[in-house]
Order: structure tokens, then sequence, then C-alpha cells
């Protein structure tokens, strides 16, 4: 069946909200990614695992925010960056219809690391002031704890996000065109300073990872690989949001509230 929300009429909708009250909403971005994978590949990746993802475990795909918070990129005549304040405001106006209407289950399928801070902040907002149940999921980082030791790790534009593109969009990847990659020591050091859990620094422009604004090894790739790596990884993104689900029900049940400190 047809999982898109935009694709579906509204009758449609209506019968996969009375049979299951779950939304992915995919999140990208749309920034450079060197001479050989598009300025969506963060759209692309976030979409074509929310419609795997949606088919796992009964949920319809919203139409996917193309933009994101994407500032360390904008040296670059390829990249178009919101304002955090801009996605928030989306994002609250989407959950705002959703809850309306009945869904009661919002998964935030994201793929753009700048996005990761106004989701977070979101996030909490959908869920105290519209009552719904959210999940956000990095989509980026399940590929990385996956898949990294196969790929080099989850650089920028190398083996992971081309397999990404190429399993939906190969006519978009242009391996023959990969030949100025970055230091991977550098890279590699500028992604611990900005993935680190405990400290945060601001990390001025991409060329900070890699003047050439992109570092990796994408040689290799091909489509059966990329539609295997789509495959694996739903499959596991799936299987983890359904126990954060049932987890969530049995200590938060919707509707259920919470009680008091002292009370029984």
């Amino acid at each position: 069946m047809r999982r898109r929300f935009d694709e579906l009429t509204d009758p449609e909708i209506a019968a996969a909200l009375a049979r299951s009250p779950r939304a992915i909403l995919p999140l990208g971005s749309v920034e450079q990614h060197g001479p050989h994978l598009p300025t969506g590949t963060d759209t692309f990746a976030a979409l074509v695992i929310a419609d795997a993802v949606a088919e796992a475990i009964d949920a319809l795909v919203l139409p996917l925010c193309p933009l994101g918070v994407t500032p360390l990129h904008m040296p670059y005549p390829g990249t178009v960056s919101l304002r955090p304040e801009t996605l928030q405001s989306l994002l609250m106006d989407i959950g705002a219809s959703l809850a309306q209407h009945g869904w009661r289950e919002v998964v935030v399928l994201n793929w753009h690391e700048g996005n990761i801070p106004s989701v977070a902040l979101v996030a909490e907002r959908l869920h105290r002031e519209l009552g719904l149940t959210v999940v956000v999921v990095q989509a980026c980082y399940v590929a990385e704890e996956h898949f990294g030791s196969r790929a080099g790790g989850l650089t920028h534009g190398g083996l992971i996000e081309a397999w990404a593109i190429m399993a939906s969009h190969p006519e978009l990847v242009h391996l023959d065109r990969a030949l100025t990659s970055g230091d991977r020591l550098r890279g590699e050091l500028a992604d611990r300073l900005r993935r680190d859990r405990a400290f945060q620094p601001v990390l001025t422009d991409v060329r900070t990872l890699s003047p050439s604004g992109w570092y990796g090894e994408p040689q290799g790739a091909n489509v059966p690989d990329a539609k295997c790596f789509v495959a694996e990884l739903s499959t596991a993104i799936a299987q983890r949001l359904n126990e954060v689900l049932d987890a969530l029900g049995t200590v938060q049940p919707p509707g259920g509230g919470m009680t008091a400190p002292g009370s029984p």
C-alpha cells in the first residue's frame, strides 16, 4: 500500500489513522556534499529510510521538510539554511495539525546533524503542549552504529551517504568526480569534536572538517549494496522503534498523566 501522506486521498488517510495513529516526519537538509553527491543527500536519505520504516511499523510518511538548519555549510552556494526558530515553528504547526486530527505517535526521522538541537527542543513541546508521543530517530547515527566499521565511519560525503542516495536515485551519484576528498585524520578529529556527548564546541564552517568540504571514500558504492543498506538499516530502526514505543506505553501510558511524588 502507499504510505506517503501527500499521495493518498483524504478517506484513505482517515482509514490509515483509524488503523494506526502513527506518522513519520523525515527531516533532512539542502547542503553541499562535494562534487559527487547531490545537495539534497540528507533529504533523500531520510525519505527512503522513512518509507521502509513506515511499512514495517504501519505508519504514514508526512511530506518531507527538505530544508534544515545548516549554517556550517553556508560558505558553499549549494546550501540553503533555515534559522532554528523557523524549523521549530514549522514542526509545531505540523504537530498541531496531526494532534487535531487524532494522530497520537509521531516519529521524527532525521538524517541531518545540524537539526538535532532544534528537533530536541520542539519534540519536548510537541509532547507537553499537544500530548503527542514523540520519538526522535537520528537515522545517520543508527547507520554509523550498524555500518560504520564496513563503510569507514559516518563521513560527510563518504560511503554511507553514497549508499543512501544510490538506493533511490543512483543517477544523482557521480563517483567519477570524487577525487578531492579531504584529509581523513582532520575530518575524523573535527567529527569527534562535534559529536562528543560531554563537550560541544562550535565549529565555524565545514571547511574545519575538510578544505574541500567533504571527506570519505565513496568509491565502490553500487546499487545492490545500497539497497541492502537501506533494507538492513530500516529493519534495525523499525525493530528498535517498536521496542521504544512499547516501553513508553509501559512507563508512560497515553492519557495516564503523571503521578505526584508520594502518591500511591
